[in-house]
């Protein structure tokens, strides 16, 4: 009979061993797994960010819609992309174009003496 009754209290600990062991695999899961706590903050933090990249190219199309718009209707629109785009002028303008600057690069050390 004491044979029984230790056997029942190890069946018993060990049990409750595996317990413990498989609700610490299942919090472990829950937080580094596949669909887990961290990915979802990872999800999380991208999803901000295509929303804020929609809402930029939101505000972008905008804008290109609004250009658009003026370039068909207003004449001084029209004027202002001929003259900045194509380098178009009026009969008797002169246009002077700049060439463009190179890259500064910083002098050279003088050499150590």
């Amino acid at each position: 009979m004491k044979l029984f009754r230790w056997e029942q209290r190890t069946i018993s600990r060990n049990a409750f061993l595996a317990l413990i062991l498989i609700c610490f695999v299942l919090v472990v899961h829950e937080i580094f797994g596949e669909h887990g706590w961290l990915a979802l903050r990872r999800e999380r933090r991208e999803y901000e960010s295509l929303r804020q990249r929609i809402e930029q190219l939101q505000q972008e199309n905008q804008k290109l819609e609004q250009q658009i718009r003026a370039l068909k209707s207003d004449p001084k629109a029209i004027e202002k992309q001929a003259r900045e785009q194509l380098r178009l002028a009026r009969p008797g303008e002169i246009i002077y174009t700049l060439p463009e600057k190179p890259p500064q690069t910083p002098p050279p050390a003088p050499p150590d003496k």
